[in-house]
């Protein structure tokens, strides 16, 4: 295996409808070490739905953002980067506009990733939590304008690593922040959250018939790897942390009887309540019942019983594909597309 210059920095961003989160990362003795962070709420994709544009606020408050992304990542002397964007950009009217203000502000080149892409970054962020003992796997990433799924065949590789074969994707237009201003004039009552839950349920039905997912998790051997901002927030209110910590969360556990009481709670619970809860905070509080109410429905319809919790990504994906591409191909600092293989973030 060809060895990576110490001074190689790897830099992945991805600017979601909700969130603008960033990594930067140096190959380790033991795979990629990350040496700098960012995630910030944007709420890029607010308000996309009525207008089907992204407004001047938005555009602002996202600009600003990738102001600091810019900024360390011109500290950190990264060489290989890649800086996507998903739902809200694929949708909105004047995306062109908007990156041509994101370049003439910031330096910084955004890709436009179709779904089956964003998907497919998940997967390869996610694939170190996965149990290659257990053949088939469900890996959804609950976003800010859409909801993506994906059925996975899972094998163990050289060296106890993972290796996944994405069999199909389904991406619907409902994310916490979509899901949220489709309902944001009428009172969260449960009769109306078992509609929104009804509502997503009903999508993903032809995906389940298309690939018999419910018969193979009958059967056993179907694991569920959840992530989004919405099941690792669940996961640290039911570790009751005092505020939320990755390493506590990441790669744990939730049963889906946990996850009813849970959801149960923050649906009772008024906005000011919502937002009280350390592992909620102002910034998401009106976003947690459409994210429950997503999470309930793949619940319902895949009734695994138990999904692990990956506070990881499309970022750690990006960054997967570009260490391989660090060892295969010639020096390169440009943004473009990477393939994924397996690595290890410590």
């Amino acid at each position: 295996m060809a060895f990576v210059e110490r001074s190689e920095t790897f830099a992945a961003l991805d600017l979601g409808t909700t969130n603008c989160r960033l990594l930067i990362a140096r190959p380790g003795r033991d795979g990629l070490r990350v040496i700098d962070s960012f995630s910030r709420i944007v709420r890029l994709g607010e308000g996309l739905d009525g207008c089907g544009a992204l407004s001047e606020l938005a555009i602002r408050r996202t600009v600003d953002a990738l102001g600091v992304c810019a900024a360390k990542i011109s500290n950190h002397h990264v060489t290989r980067r890649r800086f996507v964007a998903t739902e809200a950009c694929r949708r909105a009217s004047n995306c062109g506009d908007f990156m041509s203000q994101v370049y003439d502000a910031t330096g910084l080149e955004l890709e436009v990733i179709p779904t089956h892409e964003e998907a497919r970054l998940a997967v390869a962020g996610c694939a170190p939590l996965l149990d290659p003992s257990r053949r088939n796997a469900l890996v959804f990433d609950i976003g800010g304008g859409s909801t993506e799924i994906s059925w996975i065949d899972v094998a163990r590789g050289r060296g106890g690593s993972v290796r996944t074969w994405i069999r199909g994707v389904v991406s619907l237009p409902f994310g916490v922040v979509s899901l949220t201003d489709r309902y944001r004039h009428r009172d969260t009552t449960r009769p109306v959250y078992d509609e929104m839950v009804e509502l997503v349920a009903a999508e993903f039905r032809d995906f389940d018939r298309a690939f018999n997912i419910g018969r193979r998790i009958a059967r056993g051997g179907v694991q569920m790897l959840g992530s989004s901002g919405t099941v690792t927030t669940l996961a640290g209110i039911h570790a009751a942390l005092p505020r939320y910590e990755r390493s506590l969360v990441d790669g744990t556990y939730l049963d889906f009887v946990d996850i009813d009481r849970i959801c149960a709670d923050l649906v009772a619970m008024t906005a000011a309540e919502r937002a009280a809860q350390p592992c909620i905070g102002v910034g998401r509080s009106d976003l947690m019942v459409a994210g429950c109410a997503i999470l309930e429905a793949i619940c319902s319809i895949w009734p695994v019983g138990q999904l692990r919790v990956a506070d990881r990504g499309v970022r750690e994906g990006i960054l997967a594909g570009l260490w391989h591409d660090s060892r295969t191909r010639p020096w390169r600092s440009g943004p473009g597309p990477s393939q994924p293989t397996s690595s290890t973030l410590v």
